[in-house]
């Protein structure tokens, strides 16, 4: 293997770690807010992807334009899920864990059988889009464009929410609920509102994610299932509820995977990543930058 086969790896390997870490930050920051795992979090991935194909057939605007906005239903998506499913949960006074459990899982299921009612189980894919199966070529390295718009989107979109958490009043806010979801009440917190405005902005993080993948990836009602194991995997690695872990994750599993596929045929690329994900946890059970 020559020097620039490997740079061809690691470049491919990064590039798609950056995707996986924009869909699992949703995820880290709603765990970091709740202490819930939302076992929907693929399907909130499908449906972003739905959406940019039927906005895309409605607008014939590229994915790339109609992001905000796809992002924005998702973050509607999001905040619906917390107000009607999530906070009814809460209210649980047995078994908390296990309630908030199935009723995401629940609510997983009920996405995915109406996407099948509604869609067909068939393949679709997003025609005519700008970016799609074009590369850059850099120094003998080709670096495939819908995945660098990708890796370029979630560094903005990590960006975005460092400024967010750390230079906002809701940013404030979110992290005194993060540290003592019932002292906040004292200050005059809505703890409600920051939840739903949480599960609203996770559910915005992934919608990115899948307005981007629609690019090059086909949609159907089961295309979250992967990605969301990836992302628990991820999370899990980077620590429950931290954000910069999931970041620093998202590229080690993405690394992981295109060595994998490289040493092994494509078909066991998981491999790497969930024996990754097994050394780590019994070794640092809380994750890489955890605090569990």
């Amino acid at each position: 293997m020559t020097l620039q086969s490997i740079v061809q790896i690691l470049a491919s390997g990064l590039l798609m770690g950056l995707i996986y870490a924009l869909i699992a930050v949703g995820l880290s920051l709603i765990f970091g807010l709740m202490d819930v795992v939302n076992f929907a979090h693929g399907e909130f991935l499908m449906l972003a992807m739905y959406a940019s194909f039927g906005l895309v057939a409605l607008t014939a605007l590229d994915p790339i334009v109609l992001m905000p906005v796809i992002a924005a239903v998702l973050f509607t998506v999001g905040a619906l899920a917390y107000v009607g499913v999530v906070r009814l949960a809460m209210r649980a006074r047995a078994n908390l864990g296990m309630v908030q459990i199935f009723a995401t899982f629940g609510l997983a299921i009920v996405i995915r059988g109406v996407s099948q009612l509604l869609f067909t189980p068939d393949y679709r894919n997003v025609p005519n889009v700008w970016l799609g199966g074009r590369t850059i070529p850099v120094g003998g390295i080709y670096l495939p464009v819908p995945q660098l718009a990708g890796g370029l989107v979630s560094i903005l979109a990590f960006l975005g929410l460092w400024l967010l958490i750390t230079r906002t009043d809701f940013g404030k806010a979110l992290e005194a609920t993060r540290e003592d979801a019932g002292a906040v009440a004292l200050v005059g917190i809505d703890k409600n509102r920051v939840f739903t405005i949480g599960w609203g902005l996770g559910a915005a993080l992934v919608g990115i994610a899948g307005a981007i993948l629609s690019i090059f990836y086909y949609i159907h009602p089961d295309v979250g299932l992967p990605f969301a194991l990836i992302a628990y995997v991820t999370v899990a690695l980077g620590g429950f509820g931290s954000v910069f872990g999931a970041l620093a994750a998202g590229l080690l599993v993405g690394l992981v995977e295109a060595m994998t596929a490289t040493i092994l045929p494509p078909s066991l690329k998981s491999i790497g990543i969930y024996g990754l994900y097994l050394l780590v946890v019994f070794v640092r059970p809380r994750g890489l930058f955890g605090s569990l």
